[in-house]
């Protein structure tokens, strides 16, 4: 059940939502339209930073890894062009260094996916005042050590044998561990 927080919106609810993950963007899209805003999609940096120009939004989520480049880039041209937007950055990838640099230019929150859209309309409408609660349904430890060698495996242009060195561990644990589905 969606909760109503209309109320909280004020007059522009526009909102942009850039995503890789086709499902997952229009997923949350519809669930953030219950919530009384009115999100517009893209798929890559560059569609990102065409809306950001044309139509600056007074909401965006936007994730971090896109396959043209860096969401940052989006962040600093919705900082450029609408400096009161509210932005919450998005990623699979959590990363302390990562957090630190998208708050830096501008975002106001940072949320590993999975994320729900709960999350996401808390994280936009935070005051900030008070610490925000611990996640309901926080990232297992074996997902968080999931998310690290994927994010490594990446970073390494998906080579196995550099990313084991790395990792300071064996080519061949490591392409079982990719081998097998992210845990829960």
């Amino acid at each position: 059940m969606a909760e109503d927080v209309t109320a909280d919106l004020g007059q522009d609810r526009s909102l942009l939502l850039v995503d890789d993950d086709e499902p997952f963007v229009k997923r949350l899209a519809r669930a953030m339209e219950r919530r009384g805003f009115v999100p517009e999609t893209a798929e890559s940096v560059a569609a990102g930073r065409a809306i950001a120009q044309a139509r600056p939004p007074a909401y965006a989520v936007v994730d971090l890894r896109l396959e043209d480049g860096n969401g940052l880039d989006v962040v600093e041209a919705l900082r450029e062009r609408r400096p009161d937007c509210r932005i919450v950055v998005l990623t699979g990838y959590g990363a302390i260094a990562t957090a630190v640099a998208a708050v830096k230019i501008g975002a106001i929150d940072y949320l590993s996916k999975p994320a729900d859209a709960n999350d996401v309309t808390n994280a936009l409408l935070s005051k900030g005042e008070a610490m925000p609660a611990p996640p309901e349904n926080p990232m297992s430890a074996d997902r968080v050590r999931w998310e690290h060698i994927q994010r490594v495996y990446e970073m390494c242009d998906r080579n196995v044998s550099e990313t084991a060195r790395r990792l300071s561990m064996h080519r061949r644990t490591l392409q079982r561990i990719l081998a097998k589905r992210s845990p829960k």
